[in-house]
């Protein structure tokens, strides 16, 4: 069993350290302030389902360093709303928004997605998550509540990282888990989810190729920068995260894990 490995922290509570701006300019190459398996390519499509205009209010769940959302909010001229659980993620994108030319727009805050949403019936034209809807353990109550703060019409984007399509072991599950709560889902069972919570699924697309794309260039990067690595995170943590990254590689590449995107509407 693998020991439970911080990646959240490396990547916001050193934010600002120079060999992880290299690290992520090695992994995803036009670097928006990511920190999943999204690429800014990917991120533009996700946002044209979405058909936001500057009247449109957007969501996004588990907004991380802000990065995203303040490329939304530039790219489309809506006003974005972020929350996170965690709150260094929400520092860093708080201060992110000072001076951004989209800053004005956008608003940051702590919140447990698990949780019900800080927000009125009706809130929102639209709604973001990517690669965090595998950490919520009640995906229908979480769905539901995106369906109460969507309004009628609202689309909503999120992309399930750890979809099971091939066979995994005890260990595969505990080395991709290592990071912290996960949730893995059969094929199937989120398209029967999203009906039961009372949403519209409009769109999906198998979207693994990027996971194993990100997952293999983040890797590979962090073992070019080692030695400095070593000396903001330490053996134990540096390994731990190396191995995780090696576990996604593995199973995304292997089709044995999928990452789907999904877009459905209210």
């Amino acid at each position: 069993m693998s020991a439970n490995i911080d990646l959240f922290y490396n990547t916001y509570a050193n934010f600002t350290e120079q060999v992880l701006a290299s690290v992520r300019a090695a992994t995803f190459g036009e670097y928006i302030g990511q920190s999943s398996w999204v690429t800014t390519d990917e991120y533009k499509r996700f946002i044209g389902w979405l058909l936001l205009g500057p009247a449109s209010h957007a969501l996004e769940v588990a907004s991380g360093s802000g990065g995203p959302a303040l490329y939304l909010a530039d790219k489309t001229g809506c006003r974005v709303t972020g929350v996170d659980v965690n709150p260094n993620g929400v520092a860093t994108a708080l201060e992110a928004a000072c001076g951004h030319s989209a800053g004005g727009r956008t608003k940051f805050m702590v919140a447990d997605a698990t949780m019900p949403l800080p927000f009125i019936d009706d809130s929102f034209d639209a709604l973001l998550c990517i690669d965090s809807m595998n950490h919520f353990p009640d995906r229908l109550e979480t769905l539901r509540e995106w369906r109460r703060v969507l309004k009628p019409g609202g689309r909503a984007v999120f992309t399930d990282p750890v979809v099971i399509t091939g066979p995994v072991t005890n260990d595969d599950l505990a080395q991709r888990s290592s990071i912290g709560l996960f949730v893995f889902t059969p094929r199937g069972l989120n398209e029967e989810l999203i009906a039961e919570a009372g949403l519209r699924l409009v769109r999906q697309l198998d979207v693994t190729e990027n996971a194993a794309l990100v997952s293999r260039r983040w890797l590979e990067a962090r073992q070019r920068f080692r030695e400095d690595l070593l000396q903001i995170e330490g053996g134990e943590r540096y390994e731990g995260v190396q191995k995780f990254l090696a576990a996604v590689h593995r199973l995304t590449h292997e089709r044995r894990l999928s990452r789907i995107a999904y877009l459905v509407e209210r």
